[in-house]
């Protein structure tokens, strides 16, 4: 273990970018997967040290609720009472020594030094204590220890705290999946997903990508597997292919598969635009276009720049706008999309930090905008025309909550049922009568994403 005349040795550079990363993590909200790639490229750090930083960043970021409880129970004292620089220390200390295959000398003594060379030499002594008390238990022991404080009946507790979750979150998969599904679901939120592209249609044919990445996906026909960086194929650099999880491109496919008249189509609430760079491909072999509306600037831009790579005639019209007080006209689109904003449940595994960031009230807060969109769709379609509601978010509140109460309110909408939309994905309906689509990633291997096709009459 570390002691004291370890203080002053230098930290080594992936743990010290792993420590920035965090703190931009914890304290200024940034997001783990943007941050980290900047700062390993800025610092020049590749191969082995880049894969140790990340699993060091994501796996801290993942587990960071139980972590902490773990690190309160070793300490003694509320994590509010210590610096935060120093509470993220010792959250980067315990992945390494519960999470990681660290042996506990090399853990304590790393994260003694990087406390020395970030914080101060003050510090070392308390991170040095707290990590080797961690240390004295594997991650099963922990949970066990701390569910021990927990009711008996308490299965919930229990499976929040031995698979990373916030007790909301377990309660609302425990309130959708079957009581032998949910651990499953809570741990397959706890593996980071593989790089799934997908084809811009019309540009290049789904087997010239599959080619040149790594095999076919296993549900959408735009889909590959690529392993690696995805920029180093020329088909992303080129924009004629990007980065795209199989449920997104799924949900989107399926906005185009019922009937509908020619016609305009729009995407309104586009950005980042993955969805909109799929479907402005499928309409132009349909002879239509994409309206996609943005109401980010910065995001309207990355909407555009994900299309760049189709012909000025086929790209989709961007502009920047409200989607609750929309400039286009109603009733004039065949087919419409509203991937509302919503808490990103569905997309936990690619998004460490996320399931931190929010509390059970997002859910509410996001219910009337989420409304407020879906209306707006319906009121944009033509008759005759489609609405795909989607969200990455499994909650029931921000899915089909919204729709029932949507449509009570209507007598000019119909559902088309998910599964014939869909109909070659197992067990992937929820609703009244399996109305609506649900796809989970320990099903699916997909985002939680949810969608409802509905046809204007």
């Amino acid at each position: 273990m570390a002691g004291p005349q370890a203080r002053a040795r230098p930290a080594d550079r992936a743990r010290r970018v792993a420590f920035d990363a965090l703190r931009r993590v914890t304290g200024e909200d940034a997001y783990a997967n943007l941050v980290l790639p900047g700062l390993l490229a800025e610092r020049g750090i590749t191969g082995r040290d880049a894969a140790f930083a990340t699993e060091l960043v994501n796996g801290t970021c993942r587990w960071l609720g139980t972590y902490d409880a773990v690190l309160e129970a070793a300490s003694g004292r509320p994590s509010s009472t210590l610096q935060p620089a120093v509470v993220d220390l010792l959250r980067l200390g315990a992945h390494q020594l519960l999470g990681m295959r660290v042996g506990s000398h090399a853990a304590v003594s790393a994260t003694v030094d990087l406390a020395g060379a970030t914080v101060g030499r003050r510090v070392t002594g308390l991170v040095n204590a707290v990590l080797r008390r961690v240390a004295e238990r594997d991650l099963d022991g922990w949970v066990g220890r701390l569910a021990a404080d927990l009711d008996p009946d308490d299965r919930l507790g229990r499976l929040a705290l031995a698979h990373a979750h916030p007790r909301w979150v377990v309660e609302a998969y425990a309130d959708l999946l079957p009581a032998d599904e949910l651990e499953p679901a809570l741990a397959a939120d706890n593996v980071s997903p593989g790089v799934s592209l997908v084809v811009r249609p019309g540009l290049v044919e789904p087997e010239e990508l599959r080619a040149a990445a790594d095999g076919p996906g296993r549900w959408s026909p735009f889909a590959a597997r690529a392993v690696g960086n995805p920029a180093d194929l020329d088909l992303v650099r080129s924009g004629a292919a990007g980065v795209q999880d199989e449920g997104s491109q799924l949900v989107a496919w399926g906005l185009t598969r019922p009937a509908a008249a020619p016609g305009p189509w729009l995407d309104l609430s586009a950005g980042p635009g993955g969805k909109t760079a799929l479907l402005a491909g499928l309409a132009a072999l349909d002879g239509s276009r994409v309206l996609a509306g943005e109401l980010a600037p910065h995001r309207a831009a990355l909407v555009a720049a994900g299309s760049r790579a189709y012909p000025p005639g086929e790209r989709p019209g961007v502009v920047v706008a409200d989607a609750t007080r929309p400039p286009w006209r109603g009733d004039s689109f065949t087919r419409v999309l509203a991937d509302v904003p919503c808490t990103g449940l569905g997309a936990l595994r690619r998004r460490p930090e996320a399931r931190w960031r929010r509390g059970p009230e997002a859910v509410g807060s996001l219910h009337p905008l989420q409304r407020a969109l879906l209306t707006t769709a319906l009121d944009a379609a033509a008759p005759g025309g489609l609405v795909a509601y989607v969200t990455c978010s499994p909650h029931r509140h921000e899915t089909a909550d919204v729709v029932l109460e949507t449509l009570a309110g209507r007598d000019d909408v119909e559902v088309v049922p998910a599964a014939t939309v869909l109909p070659d994905l197992p067990a992937a309906t929820t609703g009244p009568d399996d109305a609506f689509l649900q796809l989970w990633p320990h099903r699916h291997g997909t985002d939680a994403m949810f969608a409802a096709y509905l046809r204007r009459r």
